[in-house]
């Protein structure tokens, strides 16, 4: 795993000037690649790459970047690793001379044969990368299929920067950020800037599946996808697996066993994240049964009832006999990080588990370098509640007129949630699930405001916003269109259920779940691998008929069922926790001075970007305790902190 970067002028630069801004670059990407760093400066066509090293496979020098093709004419800067680098190694022949056994090398190779249009389709991997083509001047920047490795791009003040990170192109000089207004209003809805847009005018994030050609001369990067989540899924549900249930599920463990036996290739300790949920187990499972040594598992805990995952995993250790580690966290130490969430990420980003993977990542990254995730189950298998109350709830909401569930709506909302709670506490034990909590009246404001879309996929745009109306929020702003609210980019699936699975693989996983791992991981210099992300067990996994994936109201049934092949359903099978922090309370405890500073009505007119009123009238309801509001809050809070945090600010800029 290592960090990129790149800057690309116009017209011929001096040497030292290029080889200046590449290293104040590259040295932003230390915490990505603390092993080795590198630079190569083509100051002729105005072209500097910078490269920082986490070795994982030949810690030799063999594997340094930016790294040159034999023939001389490519030069390489990858971030990722290629799990099937042996079988390309072998394909290339006998009269393929090698310098080291690093998969730099071998992709390096394939490209100079046979170009990156042909090679790109037959890499299985998580990565980034930037190629230059000294013959031709041209650029090249290429990300994996489903999103792992991140890498941003765009022109700012007539130069072409890359990188990893955010902070690698506002590292440079002559940088000019400009806000956009538009991708915080997507942020605020969210939690997340979605691709392809990031929070600086001009900058985007490549999205997943393509590649990005720059010309010598042209303005604009001519974009390639060489493959589709789109079809990928609709190719799945149209032609779905020709076998019995027995046997898919046979061919799907088989599948994955080779996944996770790709991602166990390291030349450095190796472990896995073990939270006893059913994706870390199959995973686990899946590692130890082809390991000769108990492999190294690592857990948190938290002492506040509702959020500790810690025992399950214990025993599923115990069980499976791993090496485990655990670790239990206090409110000091989430709150001692909070300070670091906004350089961390680069731009806003509120996922509350950000803290928890962040303190769990570093805990790992004191017995092993590399780390195997769970993370994909739930979007390929069905595994959200989610998914399974949308699915339940249009069922009998779509027979009911939309103008009578808006009336019924506002009768709801005109009760406050106190008198909710006063009215419900008694009934707990006969209401449903939901319902039987001891705020009662939040959660039934929050459902009603949720049960007026139109249809299914309204349904569940409103279930997962956080502010309803972002651009209402945010001065000057248009609100992008994203999956989630454009029907012409969703697949064709047939059902419900696909639809939101669908949604999410393109949108909450490599945005959200993915970003997340990324940056935490990384931030302690541990690289994260995610067998389930295998573009073959996400091609599989769409060939599967959905009531061989959710049957009633449980989803996941191939991964439970392989669980079961390993461990009693009883260490595994539990209710969904998550793996989140008790927010709400801190905001109204530890937090809550930090927070007033971030949220103070001056602050927020003086910096004109969001309107302070609505803002201000939730945090005086969650700090009142009538509503728990922690997580459009949260989103807030994210957003100004990164707003203190950016010292190269230049201005907030229009929306667009």
């Amino acid at each position: 795993m290592c960090g990129l970067c790149g800057v690309l002028e116009t017209s011929a630069e001096r040497a030292a000037v290029l080889r200046e801004a590449i290293t104040r670059m590259t040295d932003t990407l230390v915490h990505r690649g603390p092993d080795d760093q590198g630079s190569w400066v083509d100051a002729e066509a105005g072209l500097a790459l910078g490269h920082r090293r986490l070795s994982i496979l030949d810690l030799s020098p063999q594997g340094h970047q930016p790294m040159v093709s034999a023939c001389g004419r490519f030069v390489l800067v990858f971030n990722g690793e290629i799990y099937n680098h042996a079988a390309l190694r072998r394909d290339l022949g006998a009269d393929q001379v090698w310098r080291g056994h690093s998969d730099t090398e071998v992709l390096l190779a394939w490209i100079a044969r046979h170009g990156v249009a042909r090679t790109l389709p037959r890499l299985n991997g998580m990565f980034a990368f930037a190629l230059w083509d000294r013959q031709h001047r041209a650029l090249t920047l290429a990300r994996d299929r489903l999103g792992e490795k991140p890498l941003y791009y765009g022109w700012n003040r007539g130069r072409f920067l890359f990188g990893s990170e955010l902070k690698a192109l506002t590292a440079h000089p002559e940088w000019h950020g400009e806000l956009d207004r538009d991708a915080l209003a997507a942020y605020l809805r969210l939690s997340f800037v979605p691709a392809p847009h990031s929070i600086y005018q001009g900058i985007r994030k490549l999205q997943p599946g393509t590649f990005a050609h720059l010309e010598s001369g042209r303005t604009e990067p001519r974009i390639t996808a060489y493959w589709s989540a789109r079809e990928a899924a609709e190719q799945g549900c149209a032609h779905p697996f020709a076998g019995t249930e027995a046997q898919a599920l046979d061919a799907l463990e088989s599948l994955l066993r080779d996944a996770i036996g790709l991602r166990m290739q390291a030349d450095v300790p190796l472990g896995a994240f073990l939270s006893g949920g059913i994706d870390s187990t199959a995973i686990v499972a899946l590692m130890q049964s082809q390991s000769s040594r108990p492999v190294q598992t690592f857990s948190i805990g938290f002492h506040e009832a509702g959020f500790d995952e810690a025992p399950f995993a214990r025993r599923l250790a115990a069980h499976l006999g791993t090496d485990h580690t655990e670790l239990y966290v206090t409110a000091q130490d989430g709150l001692d990080t909070v300070a670091r969430l906004p350089r961390l990420w680069d731009e806003p980003f509120a996922d509350p588990s950000q803290i928890p993977t962040y303190l769990l990542s570093a805990m790992a990254r004191r017995g092993v370098t590399v780390c195997l995730s769970g993370d994909g189950g739930d979007e390929l298998f069905g595994g959200y509640s989610r998914y399974l109350w949308t699915r339940d709830t249009w069922r009998g909401l779509g027979k009911v007129p939309l103008a009578v569930r808006r009336a019924m709506a506002r009768a709801v909302l005109r009760v406050g949630t106190p008198t909710w709670d006063r009215l419900l506490r008694p009934l707990g034990r006969f209401l449903p699930g939901p319902l039987a909590i001891n705020n009662p009246g939040d959660r039934l404001h929050k459902a009603v405001d949720v049960l007026t879309g139109e249809s299914p996929e309204a349904l569940y745009l409103r279930m997962l916003s956080h502010w309803k109306d972002p651009a209402a929020i945010v001065i000057g702003a248009r609100e992008p269109v994203t999956v989630l609210t454009d029907p012409a980019l969703r697949a064709h699936t047939g059902s419900i259920t696909e639809s939101m699975m669908f949604m999410d693989s393109l949108l909450y996983l490599p945005d959200d779940i993915l970003v997340k791992v990324d940056r935490a991981s990384m931030a302690v210099s541990l690289e994260a691998r995610v067998p389930l992300l295998d573009h073959r067990v996400f091609e599989f996994a769409w060939s599967l008929p959905l009531h061989w994936k959710v049957r009633g109201r449980v989803g996941k049934l191939p991964l439970r069922q392989i669980c079961e092949r390993y461990c009693p359903p009883a260490l595994f099978e539990r209710p969904k926790m998550g793996f989140g922090i008790p927010l709400e309370h801190w905001l109204r405890g530890p937090l809550r001075d930090w927070a007033e500073a971030l949220l103070a009505p001056a602050r927020l007119r003086a910096d004109g970007i969001l309107h302070p009123e609505p803002i201000r009238l939730l945090w005086e309801e969650h700090l009142a305790g009538r509503r728990n509001w922690s997580y459009y809050l949260w989103d807030v809070l994210m957003f100004q902190a990164w707003l203190d945090a950016t010292p190269r600010w230049s201005s907030v800029g229009a929306g667009g």
